[in-house]
């Protein structure tokens, strides 16, 4: 059952130099109980497609536009007090990108736990019994409700954030760069927790992060972007096994190893400007295809590539927006 159907997404904002295209016609579909990740460089628009279907942008958004199907019901142009009423944070919740900072240093963890219940009508009683209970679910004791954020570590100020996002037990959880600031060992500890969470309470995740390799560890899918725009999406073996647009490949080739008779291989050029973007393909610039294949000149630095879809080894969907599959 498709659970999120994303069509033609369209987000721009207003900057003192001109309309900043941040996305410009995404779409995807997304399975209940699937994991998807979100990849690509900084700039690419991965945090700007959680907050477009959380609908949390900033002030300064010149257009929305697009559609955005949960659950079967368009949710994007929803009238703003249904929305926060019924899907935001009740059936759709979000870890936002340097979540741990988030958290009031003055406030105890109970007391922010609660605070979104009790104004949405929830008695403080039961929001605290909720509270505690989400603690224990993500494997914290129930009195850090009366703690506050300096005394908790980096990895329970994490846990805590998550447990925020799953009090009411949500359907979809969008998790923006999870253990972005954590070391090593608490990432894999989030991740287990992660991968166990989803497993008891039957999560939907969008799970957006720069690191190829955690992707690897919980997707079952991978969404790859660029520019605002979305490059290639398939199933993880796909994705991993057989990458198809060009930039995907560069990316899979740039992904550090234990061999070292092997050299680390880079993307050259720079991402371009999201307000002034080129013509036709985006990646064209630097596309290693293009460079060297004459038949694409006038075509990729002219014409937007559709998104192709591609028949894989694994019988999956697997599409690409690139014009050597056309």
């Amino acid at each position: 059952m498709v659970l999120l159907d994303v069509r033609n997404l369209r987000l721009y904002y207003q900057t003192t130099k001109g309309i900043l295209k941040a996305l410009d016609g995404v779409s995807f579909e997304l399975e209940e109980g699937e994991t998807l990740a979100v990849v690509g460089e900084t700039g690419s628009g991965k945090s700007t497609l959680a907050k477009a279907i959380t609908r949390v942008w900033e002030r300064n958004v010149s257009l929305v536009d697009g559609e955005v199907y949960f659950e079967g019901e368009e949710v994007l142009h929803m009238p703003e007090d249904r929305f926060r009423r019924e899907i935001r944070w009740r059936r759709i919740a979000m870890v936002p990108q340097a979540s741990m900072n988030a958290l009031n240093p003055v406030i105890t963890i109970g007391e922010q736990m609660i605070e979104p219940l009790v104004l949405s009508g929830v008695p403080k009683g039961e929001a605290l019994r909720l509270a505690q209970d989400s603690l224990e679910s993500v494997g914290l004791p129930r009195d850090v409700v009366a703690r506050y954020p300096h005394q908790l570590s980096g990895g329970m100020k994490q846990r805590v954030v998550i447990a925020m996002a799953i009090m009411t037990r949500p359907k979809l959880l969008i998790l923006d760069e999870p253990t972005s600031a954590l070391d090593v060992m608490t990432q894999a500890n989030i991740m287990n927790l992660l991968k166990e969470l989803k497993a008891r309470l039957k999560l939907t995740y969008i799970f957006i992060t720069h690191d190829l390799a955690l992707a690897s560890e919980l997707a079952d899918s991978v969404a790859v972007m660029y520019a605002g725009k979305l490059a290639e999406i398939g199933s993880s073996e796909d994705m991993y096994g057989a990458p198809a647009h060009p930039y995907t490949q560069g990316l899979m080739a740039s992904m550090p190893t234990l061999r070292t008779d092997k050299q680390l291989a880079y993307i050259p050029g720079e991402v371009p400007s999201l307000i002034d973007p080129p013509r036709g393909c985006r990646f064209h610039p630097r596309c290693p295809y293009f460079a060297k294949d004459k038949a694409l000149k006038g075509l990729c630095d002219d014409m937007e590539p559709p998104a192709f879809e591609l028949k894989p080894w694994t019988g999956r969907r697997h599409l690409a927006a690139c014009w050597l599959y056309k």
